[in-house]
């Protein structure tokens, strides 16, 4: 299934399902104008065709103790497929690393990087990110307010 089959009912689903994604079938089928039967079964078909991904809490990083998020741009000491593929393995592992994203322009990654506080982040950048093999250079940028943090896209 693609954006462009998608009906307006679809989408309504899943609006409402980034807003809410605990919302009961019956008041997901209240709300889009349909009986149960036929609003989980686009749920299904959504979810089948791999439209929705997954569910998932979101949660407060500072009440859990994560206080410093940071991105790092990383570049890489080459090119080839072996070395990105490497690099990715290897960046895959560590938990603290939350999004990697390959880029074009000065580096070659983004890496969206949470942990306790800038000591834990120094020692995960000095002992863990930088001693990556691949890693040639790195620079980071501490995230000091984000006034925006939404997973929710828009669904055309």
């Amino acid at each position: 299934m693609s954006s462009s089959k998608l009906d307006q009912i679809d989408r309504k689903v899943l609006e409402i399902l980034q807003d809410n994604a605990k919302i009961t079938n019956a008041q997901l089928s209240k709300e889009i104008g349909l009986s149960p039967a036929p609003t989980l079964e686009r749920v299904k078909k959504l979810e089948t065709s791999g439209i929705i991904q997954s569910y998932h809490a979101k949660l407060d990083r500072e009440r859990v103790g994560l206080g410093v998020t940071t991105i790092v741009m990383v570049t890489l000491v080459g090119h080839k497929k072996q070395v990105t593929d490497s690099f990715v393995k290897k960046v895959s592992d560590i938990p603290e690393i939350i999004e990697c994203h390959h880029i074009t322009g000065d580096g070659d990654f983004l890496l969206k990087v949470i942990a306790k506080d800038i000591t834990s982040y120094q020692k995960l950048l000095l002992e863990v990110i930088n001693e990556i093999e691949e890693v040639a250079n790195t620079k980071s940028m501490v995230i000091l307010s984000t006034f925006k943090d939404s997973k929710r896209l828009p669904i055309p």
